[in-house]
Formats: structure tokens, sequence, C-alpha cells
């Protein structure tokens, strides 16, 4: 895979699975409400794709080595692949109870990015155990905050 899409197709995996749990978790934790969650994941997939294909855009412009089209591909593969990778996080929330579905998203979630931390591992032939640990441990530490964010932002909003 050429580097300019390799880039924007890492980044926008990660994003979109870390961002997206993390919006929905606290946003579950908050309000409990399917509704809320399903315009937060919508909302992910649209402005934060396009935020983050601006913001490699962006830098990979200001490394001042990469060429038109390489910044274009990965601009693309940023955006693309992160609006896919939040929408995938609506169809659990679609199809069953807003607690499973959140569930069934943090495995999700942890899965894609198992395996792609598998797939960086083998590419620069390290440890892939040290790797998916180190990317999964930070991807639970968010969910863990986000889910006391939103508990906490549930109460202050209800009193």
């Amino acid at each position: 895979m050429k580097r300019s899409l390799r880039t924007g197709f890492s980044f926008g995996l990660t994003s979109g699975i870390i961002t997206t749990l993390g919006l929905m978790i606290g946003l579950h934790s908050g309000t409990h409400s399917k509704t809320v969650v399903i315009g937060g994941i919508l909302t992910i997939a649209i402005a934060d794709a396009f935020s983050d294909a601006l913001g490699i855009h962006i830098s990979e412009e200001s490394e001042n080595r990469h060429t038109a089209k390489e910044i274009w591909e990965s601009t693309t593969a940023t955006f693309l692949s992160k609006f896919v990778v939040a929408i995938t996080f609506v169809i659990p929330v679609l199809l069953f109870p807003l607690t499973i579905a959140v569930f069934v998203s943090i495995v999700w979630g942890l899965s894609l990015l198992g395996v792609f931390s598998f797939y960086i591992a083998k590419q620069q032939r390290i440890n892939p155990w040290k790797v998916i640990t180190e990317h999964l441990l930070i991807t639970i530490v968010v969910i863990i905050i986000t889910h006391y964010v939103g508990i906490w932002i549930g109460t202050i909003c209800h009193q």
C-alpha cells in the first residue's frame, strides 16, 4: 500500500474507532438515548471525518516533502476510512437495545483496532502483543474516562 494511503487509512481507522467509541460511551452514560447516540455517531462521521482529513492535509503540506497527489491521497483516505468506520457503529445501535449495542460496539471497535495493530506490528517486524496491548489499553482508558464523564454530565443536567 502506498505511504500516502497507509497514512490516511491508519489515522482515519484509529480515530474513527476511538473517537466514535468515546462519544458513544459518554452519550450513553449521560443520556441513555438511542436518538442522541445515533446523532452523535453521524456527527462524528461527518464533521470529525472532514476535520481529521483537513488535519492530515495540512500536516502533510507543512512537511513540504509530499507531492500534491500524495497529500490528496492521504486526505481522501483519512476522510473515507474515518467516515466508514464511524458509520459502522450505527448498525449495532439500530439492531439492539442501547446497552447491548454499546457493548457490541466496544467489542467491534477493540477487535478492529486489535487486528489493525497486529498488521502494523507484522509490517514493522516487532512483537504484535506489545503493539496490540498498547493500542487497546489506550482505547480502554478512553472508554472508562468517557463513561464517567458521561455519568457526571448526566447528573449535572438532571439536577
